[in-house]
């Protein structure tokens, strides 16, 4: 892994070149809470998929996770400072312009980066992420006091138990994922979803009870589609087959 600074935070990336003859086309991949480049983008085959259909892949960890810096401030997690990690990504990677493409909580922070920064946005897509961009937040912010108990045994809500039980196959560091659930949870609003212009995709499991629907978001938004992920929960769309062939199909057939 390579890393680079955003403002005062290290932040660890891959940068993966095309398979040859591909035209190199970048794509940036945002993961999830709680995850990482290596758990969202690579063990699921993304990242092979994406470089084998001539792609530049470049995906990073996102501040609190994987890799790169842990911060314990919740304001330290606010998602427009995670976008701006994004675009200072690829700024240090002199990247004018790329398609992005972001998970759950890395779909709201890829959200803000195209509302923001249009100009260097080609297009979107939109992972596990569905009406929750606009009404509510998706994950519970009981998450964060699921990461910091000391007795997880005594969890009895579903999502607690399963991204307590995550947190720890993961080692991750669980006092940074209580900052990030508590300092990340901004909406956006309906307007300003509209006023997105990057062709967007989004993808939802039919099972996924975080998301939101994503049909609805997709009439929300100016230049947008969505696609269902048949049977599959927040979990286990990550890695489809029917969300892969939709993604590559998006990207190469958008402007």
């Amino acid at each position: 892994m390579q890393t680079f600074l955003s403002g005062d935070v290290r932040i660890a990336f891959i940068d993966e070149p095309a398979a040859a003859g591909g035209r190199g086309e970048p794509i940036l991949l945002v993961h999830g809470f709680a995850s990482s480049h290596a758990v969202n983008w690579v063990f699921p085959l993304w990242v092979k998929t994406l470089t084998g259909d001539g792609r530049r892949t470049i995906a990073h960890d996102n501040r609190g996770h994987g890799r790169s810096d842990k911060l314990y401030d919740p304001a330290r997690y606010h998602t427009r400072l995670m976008a701006q990690d994004c675009l200072r990504l690829l700024d240090h990677l002199n990247i004018e312009r790329a398609d992005v493409m972001g998970y759950s909580m890395g779909a709201r922070i890829s959200a803000f980066l195209a509302l923001e920064h249009p100009d260097r946005v080609r297009s979107l897509v939109i992972g596990g992420l569905g009406l929750h961009l606009v009404d509510g937040v998706g994950l519970p912010v009981g998450i964060a006091d699921a990461m910091e108990t000391e007795r997880p045994d005594l969890l009895t809500d579903p999502q607690q138990k399963a991204f307590r039980a995550f947190a720890d196959a993961t080692k991750s560091d669980r006092k940074a994922l209580a900052a990030c659930i508590r300092g990340s949870r901004q909406i956006m609003p309906p307007a300003e979803a509209a006023a997105i212009r990057a062709p967007t995709l989004i993808c939802v499991g039919t099972k996924d009870d975080v998301a939101g629907d994503g049909h609805a978001l997709a009439a929300l938004m100016t230049n947008a589609r969505a696609v269902d992920i048949p049977g599959r929960d927040h979990n286990k769309a990550v890695g489809d087959k029917a969300y892969k062939q939709a993604a590559l199909e998006f990207l190469a057939a958008r402007a």
